[in-house]
């Protein structure tokens, strides 16, 4: 199901902070929206997913959304891919294939990732891993990545720029009462 429009507006906070190590930037996880009204975790039901988080040994949890311009939601990914092979600018890897850790781990782990993770459709580790949107500030919003997602994982919102910098406290109003366009991170 398609990620909700509000999941990062309101008194909603971050649940976690991944930071791509080379560029510097980094991308909040917002707390997850798997049972809330319409959003169904997808996730839980695909039969891949659910066979290699068995072989793992690993439990499967409620993850979150990672992103906050370009938003993939964890919890409804089942690690397709498309959305890796659709970007043009290369937005997305994969996470195990950066840091082979757990879902839940990764949201948690607030150290700098390597950027380095594979952005290759089939260089997933297994169907646990799942599309990072790590390089979220390159994004050129052609919504590739949203046009193709099979369970509408995706959403590419660049209003939410404010969202991202009043959670990270860099949001600057204008004197004119305007937001200010070129206040990031």
């Amino acid at each position: 199901m398609p990620i909700n429009e509000d999941f990062c507006h309101g008194d909603k906070k971050p649940i976690g902070k991944i930071i791509d190590g080379p560029s510097g930037n980094f991308h909040w996880v917002w707390p997850s929206q798997a049972g809330e009204g319409q959003n169904e975790w997808d996730a839980s039901k695909n039969e891949q997913v659910l066979a290699d988080y068995e072989k793992r040994g690993e439990k499967m949890e409620k993850l979150g959304i990672t992103g906050t311009m370009v938003a993939n939601d964890w919890d409804v990914c089942v690690a397709d891919g498309a959305c890796i092979e659709a970007c043009p600018v290369q937005v997305f890897q994969w996470y195990r294939t950066d840091k082979d850790v757990s879902g839940i781990d990764a949201v948690k782990d607030t150290t700098e990732w390597k950027g380095v993770g594979e952005t290759e459709k089939e260089e997933r580790r297994d169907f646990t891993d799942k599309a990072d949107a790590i390089r979220e500030h390159d994004c050129i919003y052609c919504m590739a990545c949203v046009s193709v997602c099979p369970p509408q994982a995706v959403l590419v919102d660049q209003s939410n720029l404010e969202a991202h910098e009043k959670a990270a406290g860099t949001f600057v109003k204008m004197e004119s009462g305007s937001e200010n366009p070129h206040a990031h991170d």
